[in-house]
């Protein structure tokens, strides 16, 4: 696929710097613009030459810029995903109550964020379910690079903290956080982004909080730090699937 590298990158002068400058601002104005085109009518029906026409600029000026359709979403999604905060963007006390009530700082704030940056969200939830492989692979290489929500920093921080497991490898804790705090707060906001899509009316509150710290618990099994003496307690079972593990081996 063509067009996620920016084709005119190589062709502008550092001697010229108001034309660069004037550039710059004229890919800004497009992306803005791309990206509510985007978020309105979503990857596949957004049409660049309506946004081209909104913006009073030949379509292929935009092509000129950003290579292709695919070229132009993925820097929208760089800038709608940057536009978010880190993890450890939270007020001083939350961040001092420690690791897990960062995240649910974080996940209780979940359809506040989605009315506050609508657009932003909407891009980002296209990014992750409505792009080819091909796209796909340049986001994930970009969220992995990039870091954009300071995810590594965050696990760190609860690792230096004691709240996390050392046994386990940073990455590895980075990946499950971002497999399931971000499928899990888009499940949270299922009824807000199509109230048609389940067959059932608004949840209370109430249900949204304890599922909230259902999960939260359940992370905290998987990643959280345990003192190697519970690890060690856990009983041992005698039999699995009938073979008893205290017999004498055979041989043969």
């Amino acid at each position: 696929m063509s067009g996620i590298a920016d084709p005119v990158a190589s062709t502008r002068s550092i001697h010229h710097p108001a034309p660069r400058l004037r550039s710059e601002a004229k890919r800004s104005r497009i992306i803005e613009t791309a990206m509510q085109q985007f978020a309105e009518h979503g990857y596949q029906a957004a049409r660049v030459g309506d946004m081209a026409a909104s913006l009073g600029i030949a379509k292929g000026s935009i092509f000129q810029h950003f290579g292709s359709k695919d070229g132009l979403f993925f820097e929208a999604y760089k800038r709608a995903v940057c536009s978010f905060p880190k993890y450890l963007d939270v007020p001083a006390d939350v961040r001092a109550a420690g690791f897990f009530e960062v995240l649910n700082y974080w996940l209780v704030r979940t359809e506040n964020m989605l009315r506050e940056d609508w657009i932003p969200y909407r891009i980002s939830l296209l990014g992750n379910y409505s792009t080819d492989l091909v796209l796909r692979r340049e986001i994930n290489r970009f969220l992995a690079t990039e870091d954009p929500y300071g995810t590594v920093a965050f696990v760190r921080f609860g690792i230096e903290r004691g709240e996390l497991r050392k046994d386990m490898d940073v990455e590895m804790i980075v990946s499950i956080l971002d497999w399931t705090i971000e499928r899990f707060q888009d499940a949270l906001l299922t009824a807000e982004l199509d109230p048609g899509l389940f067959r059932r009316q608004g949840e209370m509150p109430e249900k949204k909080e304890a599922r909230i710290r259902q999960f939260l618990a359940l992370l905290q099994r998987a990643v959280g730090y345990a003192p190697a003496t519970q690890v060690r307690s856990r009983p041992v079972p005698r039999k699995i699937a009938g073979v008893d593990l205290a017999a004498e081996p055979r041989t043969l």
